[in-house]
């Protein structure tokens, strides 16, 4: 909690969505002490949250952390600005950091911080330290999900309509997960995320099922190095307003949020 006579921590949420309503929600309810929520950056009016909406600039002005729920694009086009700004980002669109301009962009822009939360996926902690240790030499991710979940604007609409129509689980890609994430930008942030943890995003295989049996959206993470050998599966309720993202996201935004203002509880 923020002591007597401290400032209490200001952020901003750019992206009201699924993820950014709930991350204001939580903080307008108090769940951070000591953070106090200054507005909200979208395209789209957002007046029924309660909180002042205002732009991005706005935001680097009033804020000390911007939290990120918005997609890649935001990512690429202001994540510098922001951190040249003096503002913390905490991103959520880890996949943006498959394009090894926009890691170098924000690798060198500062002083701010960036970091990234966990999202949808556990197990980050072992492969970091395990990566710290020694180069893993296999990584992969395998994650299955709703058909229609992963249909893409670019898929035409024969093949859009095979995807949303089967019965049985099907391969759809298989490759980097640069290139997964560039093709599924909403759906394999989990790819990207494990990437930095190893420290090598271009080491990570992804596997995309579409399985119209996946109730739960299910993750494999698995990974061989010199340190040993390491597996977990997970499998996450999708978010009842956007079933293209897990349920359970915001709450990992809002536990690395406690860490990045320096108020860090229980496992770290």
């Amino acid at each position: 909690m923020t002591r007597p006579g401290e400032q209490s921590v200001r952020v901003a949420v750019i992206g009201a969505g699924a993820i950014g309503r709930a991350v204001i929600g939580a903080l307008q309810a108090g769940r951070l002490p000591g953070v106090e929520p200054v507005g909200v950056v979208d395209d789209r009016r957002t007046g029924d949250l309660g909180l002042r909406q205002i732009s991005l600039a706005g935001a680097m002005e009033r804020a000390d952390v911007i939290v990120e729920c918005a997609g890649r694009t935001v990512i690429a086009q202001s994540g510098p600005a922001i951190l040249d700004h003096g503002v913390d980002l905490l991103v959520t669109s880890v996949g943006a950091l498959c394009d090894p301009d926009v890691a170098a962009a924000l690798d060198t822009a500062g002083p701010g911080r960036y970091l990234i939360t966990s999202g949808a996926v556990g197990g980050l902690d072992i492969l970091t330290a395990a990566a710290a240790q020694a180069p893993f030499d296999r990584v992969g991710v395998t994650t299955a999900k709703l058909p229609a979940t992963l249909v893409q604007p670019w898929m035409d609409a024969a093949a859009a309509d095979r995807l949303r129509r089967t019965t049985e689980p099907v391969e759809i890609f298989r490759g980097d997960a640069a290139r997964a994430t560039r093709l599924f930008p909403r759906s394999l942030n989990v790819a990207a995320t494990v990437g930095r943890a190893v420290g090598d995003i271009g080491l990570v295989e992804v596997r995309l099922l579409a399985d119209p049996e996946a109730a739960l959206t299910r993750h494999v993470i698995e990974a061989e190095g010199p340190c040993g050998s390491y597996r977990f599966e997970i499998a996450n309720l999708p978010s009842a307003q956007n079933p293209r993202t897990s349920g359970v996201v915001p709450h990992a935004v809002l536990r690395s949020l406690s860490v990045l203002v320096g108020q860090p509880r229980g496992v770290i």
